[in-house]
């Protein structure tokens, strides 16, 4: 007899949904608006009206999602996200039965809302009902579900192209709202999260969510239940205002650039308009670019798995730019492809770039949709890490909605130039990284928060030069010298962020974090 998962993992499960419901949209909706039964029905678009199509539910699903979490910490993890999950079934069902175009877009609106309700507060509550053990699979099966969304979507769009009538594309927001059904129900069915039922002072309704999911009351005891050893909790512009203070400022700054670089390397403009590329690369008929998108989503599927699995295995820094300058090789070489006017139909180059599309999907997934995220969460402090996540999920639905919306416009104006962009910005945030990005494998919160006191160039230069120091002089005046020179740096950083400088433990910290970048992967 198969064993049934504890009750989170299932919990789990409903809520990575709102990923695939996600990731199928980004999957159909390139493929449909490329069906000539779409065009049949809405009429010719303009590339930038294409564009904006596409793109319409990131720039609506931008706004909610900054404000999200606010409404859920005010009426619960669940109520919010089966209010989206509500919005996200009534734009699908508005697009699915639209006449024209502007119903459609009015759908899609409608969509973007819902999504960019749920979205961010899915991770929230995978977060708080996981157990420490498994919270790092479980918080990232919405991510990948929303890959398999993907996946879904080309392949369903594939299937239906044979069929003349509407159909061919109405069939794929069926899905979506049965789909999007299906999580709101399950929801109404789920606890709500202990951790919000604690902060609320309901320990007896957070003890009934705990046995409702299956979780250790002996781990709950160590972890959920015990009392909070914080400080009085912000308000939400109290938080918001503090992410740009001294202490603080650095790491949202990277935060926001970490997730909003990752969304301009370009793959949203690969994964919406999968079909396009492959057609303008040469391949002849709709199917065999469906073909083509669909089996590009099965490799960045495939990829993921062992990403996710291994993600602690290297580095943050060797992920980040080992792959930054693999994708922006992949941008540049297909650039240069097209502007040498060397693809064709019948040539070689094509082909090239095919796999290149393919190579480029596959190491977004595996590196910097995978790294990207863990690391802007991961170098937040507590108290504003709710604030943080608020603010770059509406940045990166804005970015979404920047790369979705030019994308076509600038395929229409130039075959290469589009390449070249996005090469090019993974090039300058690979360098940008390269010197500001403290590596945070393995690290603790406090390393994590002393790593930030220098950027990483400083420390590697640092390194070198003692390195070539040492040998001259006697022992003792290179040791002085270095804790004199550590002790100035330490002065002109001023207190740390408890308020005291205590300055002995931040020497002995200062050679602590010194030291990891010398054993660490870069």
């Amino acid at each position: 007899m198969i064993p049934q998962p504890p009750r989170y993992v299932l919990a789990s499960c409903t809520m990575a949904l709102g990923g695939f419901l996600m990731g199928y949209d980004t999957g159909s909706i390139g493929a449909i608006v490329a069906m000539p039964q779409f065009e049949k029905t809405v009429g010719h678009l303009s590339p930038t009206l294409l564009g904006f199509t596409v793109s319409l539910i990131m720039l609506t699903g931008g706004i909610p999602s900054v404000f999200a979490g606010h409404l859920a910490e005010k009426f619960g993890r669940l109520r919010v996200i089966m209010a989206g999950t509500i919005f996200f079934i009534m734009g699908a069902l508005i697009q699915g039965s639209a006449p024209s175009l502007v119903p459609f877009l009015i759908g899609r609106a409608i969509g973007g809302f819902g999504v960019g309700v749920y979205l961010s507060n899915v991770a929230v509550y995978i977060c708080e009902i996981a157990p420490v053990r498994h919270r790092g699979v479980l918080a990232g099966s919405p991510q990948f579900m929303t890959t398999a969304g993907v996946c879904a979507g080309y392949f369903t769009c594939y299937g239906t192209i044979g069929i003349e009538s509407s159909f061919a594309w109405r069939f794929s927001y069926i899905i979506q709202a049965v789909t999007g059904l299906f999580m709101a129900v399950r929801c109404a069915m789920l606890p709500e999260s202990p951790r919000w039922l604690m902060l609320h002072g309901r320990r007896t309704d957070a003890l009934e969510s705990l046995h409702r999911l299956n979780f250790s009351m002996a781990e709950a005891d160590m972890d959920i239940l015990r009392p909070q050893e914080q400080g009085p909790s912000l308000s939400g512009w109290q938080a918001f205002l503090l992410l740009f203070r001294r202490g603080y400022r650095s790491r949202t700054i990277l935060a926001l650039f970490v997730l909003g670089m990752v969304q301009l390397s370009g793959i949203d403009g690969v994964l919406y308009y999968a079909p396009t590329l492959f057609a303008q690369a040469g391949l002849h008929g709709k199917t065999a670019a469906f073909l083509a998108s669909g089996l590009s989503a099965i490799l960045m599927l495939a990829i993921s798995i062992p990403a996710f699995i291994f993600a602690d295995k290297w580095g943050r820094r060797t992920s980040i730019i080992a792959g930054g300058l693999t994708l922006a090789a992949c941008m540049l070489l297909i650039g240069t492809l097209y502007a040498a006017h060397a693809v064709h139909p019948h040539g070689a180059a094509r082909w090239v770039v095919i796999v290149l599309v393919f190579v480029f999907g596959i190491t977004y997934c595996a590196t910097w949709g995978i790294t990207g995220k863990i690391y802007a969460s991961e170098i937040q402090p507590a108290n504003t890490r709710a604030a943080a996540s608020c603010v770059a999920q509406g940045l990166g639905f804005f970015t979404n909605w920047l790369v979705a919306m030019i994308t076509p416009v600038l395929l229409t104006k130039s075959a290469y130039g589009v390449y070249f962009l996005f090469g090019g910005l993974a090039l300058g945030t690979v360098a940008v990284l390269a010197a500001y990005m403290p590596e945070t494998r393995g690290m603790s919160l406090e390393n994590i928060q002393d790593a930030f006191q220098r950027p990483p160039i400083l420390n590697i230069l640092a390194s070198h030069l003692r390195k070539i120091t040492t040998g001259f002089g006697p022992r003792g005046q290179t040791t002085a010298a270095n804790e004199s020179l550590e002790l100035n740096t330490i002065l002109e950083q001023g207190p740390t962020e408890s308020g005291s400088l205590d300055t002995g433990n931040r020497i002995a910290r200062t050679r602590d974090v010194s030291a990891s970048w010398y054993s660490s992967p870069p």
